[in-house]
């Protein structure tokens, strides 16, 4: 049995090392107020001086300190030293410098101006003087920050002891001073509170030497005041006066024999440091024993699933770099086959790689081009401004070309942000198949930092690729927008949409007459002939009039300009008008700036002004149709 406690330090070494405790080992946890007494306790259970002394908070980190019985008959065994878990097999046979380690180490974590943190030291102390035994002596419970202490030291105190104490296999060692109520103790307050029913929970009663005159604690070890099922153990420890001056512990514990020989008599045989190591050394060994069946049960789960980790590592790679170079190869050639849809694990639940990629190109991206209004954006008001700012201070008899080319260029700008955008989706896609070859591929399993670095690598070259990429299909649309052709054989052309206007126009004024009376309907058949011939002759050469063009017959320029004249007749005459009357100086009128004329509403356009519009939509149109098509097609994934 007492190979036990050195087996569940074992344990804990391994847990410590690997900066994880699996396992919730058996371990006395030792609690208290700052300047309680723990460290005179744990001094005295050691037998020598190894714990950093001061006023304040002295222990801010958690300290696992394992004690180890070493037989004195044996070779070394009645040597006694110290050895740190963090400097591996270096022994301290001087317990002064043990000390100063505890306090180098502290200070490298927590600073040294009072800095707590969570993160233990672990000592093992090695004498044939001590009973095996394995406590850890956690900091004092303080309220009110110092130095660089958070605000809320409390609160952050609290959780680092509970964090020790909430362990079910644990043992908590609630040290108390005998001159404060144990009613208010803040040791047996958190104990209490994790050990509801005191089946865990031993209570170190200290300073009762200290205790006013006339004043004895006898109720308080008797657990009248407080009851505690594991017991209340009287210790006196050695005064500040007695640290100062070097008084050996051995001496001191003979003191403590005498003093409870003369105040305490009745209890000199349940009181004491001696006493508390041998109960203390009982309750472990008896706890680990209720707690090793299920310790041997979770540690057998624990080798079997690790070992099943560790096939899976395969076996020890002898040659490294043929290795390293097979992997990559093979992490190559899978994501290529990913993209192509060649690979040996194709999914069936979701589209992945090039798949997606295609579906990003002909779905996601398609259907966002096709969303797209040509006209989005693009008042009537808009065109008739800009082919009044084409013409400049003259009237315009054609519909100049720079106002379309300055229209369509500003719709084809809007198609730069869905691109791009389909970009950085195929981007995403991208790195999704990185993950998937990763998961794929027996070696990078294997391998985790490799696979790390492998995903590394791959992700951050997409990402130098991103930037030129976008840049790439910016420069594609600025290319579409320093050439408009309009020779382009799907464009189709003035011609066209003033052909189909003019049929449109045709229809229009066909219904109109269908409603006029039958009486009505035959005085003026004649001269709705006479209407629907004009427009008819003039298509062809209005087409070309529109934009400039030559080579149309001159008796049908002449009958369209007759034909707009009369059309426009109402909204020149004011003009005319105006020309003949006086002067705005003369009459009075003040000049007005050019941006606050206003244009006519729809409703108040004339047909010449409805043509020049329809033209300009039905242009824009069919060119940026053109391409749309060319960067859905072509441009955007070519670019990728």
């Amino acid at each position: 049995m007492e190979q036990l406690i050195p087996t569940i330090n074992k344990l804990q070494d391994v847990f410590n090392t690997v900066g994880r405790e699996y396992i919730q080992l058996p371990q006395i946890v030792v609690t208290g107020t700052q300047s309680s007494g723990k460290s005179s306790v744990l001094e005295s259970l050691v037998g020598r001086d190894f714990l950093p002394r001061g006023t304040g908070i002295v222990t801010r980190r958690p300290l696992i300190l394992q004690l180890i019985h070493t037989d004195p008959d044996s070779e070394g065994g009645e040597v006694e030293y110290g050895k740190f878990l963090h400097l591996g097999d270096q022994r301290f046979t001087d317990f002064l410098e043990i000390r100063d380690e505890i306090q180098r180490e502290t200070d490298r974590v927590s600073g040294t101006n009072k800095g707590i943190s969570s993160e233990p030291i672990s000592l093992k102390i090695f004498s044939p003087h001590v009973l095996n035994l394995t406590l850890v002596d956690t900091p004092g419970i303080t309220k009110v920050p110092i130095g660089d202490q958070p605000a809320d030291i409390e609160k952050q105190m609290r959780e680092l002891v509970l964090s020790y104490t909430k362990n079910p296999n644990c043992l908590i060692l609630a040290v108390s001073p005998a001159n404060q109520d144990l009613a208010t103790s803040e040791a047996l307050k958190l104990a209490k509170y994790v050990d509801s029913q005191g089946n865990r929970t031993l209570c170190v009663c200290t300073k009762l030497d200290l205790m006013d005159r006339g004043t004895d604690a006898m109720d308080a070890l008797m657990g009248r005041v407080v009851p505690v099922k594991l017991g209340i153990i009287g210790v006196v420890n050695r005064s500040q006066h007695d640290i100062n001056s070097n008084k050996p512990i051995q001496t001191a514990i003979k003191d403590e024999m005498l003093f409870f020989q003369r105040k305490y008599p009745s209890l000199v045989g349940k009181c004491g440091t001696i006493y508390l190591a041998r109960v203390l050394n009982k309750l472990l060994i008896h706890h680990i024993k209720e707690c090793l069946p299920e310790l041997k049960t979770r540690i057998n789960v624990m080798i079997a699933q690790y070992q099943t980790v560790l096939a899976t590592y395969g076996e020890p790679v002898d040659e490294k770099g043929p290795q390293l170079l097979q992997t990559i190869t093979k992490f190559a050639s899978t994501y290529c086959d990913t993209i192509e849809g060649t690979a040996k694990d194709i999914q069936t639940a979701e589209l992945c790689g090039g798949a997606r990629i295609c579906y990003i190109f002909h779905e996601t991206f398609g259907r966002t081009l096709s969303s797209v209004d040509p006209l989005e954006g693009l008042s009537t008001t808009d065109i008739l401004t800009a082919i009044r700012n084409a013409t400049g201070p003259r009237p315009a008899l054609f519909v100049p070309e720079i106002a379309f080319e300055l229209l369509v260029k500003r719709q084809i700008q809007r198609l730069q942000d869905p691109s791009v955008r389909c970009v950085e989706l195929v981007y995403d896609e991208l790195q999704r198949i990185i993950q998937h070859c990763g998961r794929h591929i027996r070696d990078l399993n294997r391998f985790v930092k490799l696979h790390d670095k492998i995903v590394e690598v791959v992700t951050a070259l997409l990402r130098t690729r991103l930037q030129p990429t976008n840049q790439m299909v910016e420069h594609l649309i600025s290319i579409e927008l320093a050439y408009i052709n309009t020779n382009h054989p799907d464009f189709i052309g003035g011609a066209t949409v003033v052909s189909d206007w003019m049929q449109r126009e045709t229809n229009q004024r066909r219904r109109n007459r269908q409603h006029v009376g039958e009486g009505k309907a035959g005085g003026e058949k004649d001269k709705d002939k006479k209407s629907l011939v004009k427009p008819d002759s003039a298509v062809t050469s209005s087409g070309f009039w529109l934009f400039g063009g030559r080579g149309g017959r001159k008796d049908d320029s002449a009958a369209v300009a007759e034909s707009e004249a009369e059309e426009d007749k109402d909204y020149d005459a004011p003009m005319m008008k105006s020309s003949s009357v006086d002067t705005p100086v003369e009459r009075g009128w003040s000049f007005v700036n050019h941006t606050d004329v206003p244009l006519a509403g729809a409703q108040d356009l004339t047909s010449k002004q409805k043509m020049e519009v329809e033209l300009i939509e039905g242009l824009i149109k069919s060119y940026f149709q053109i391409v749309k098509k060319n960067i859905q097609d072509r441009l955007v994934p070519s670019c990728l």
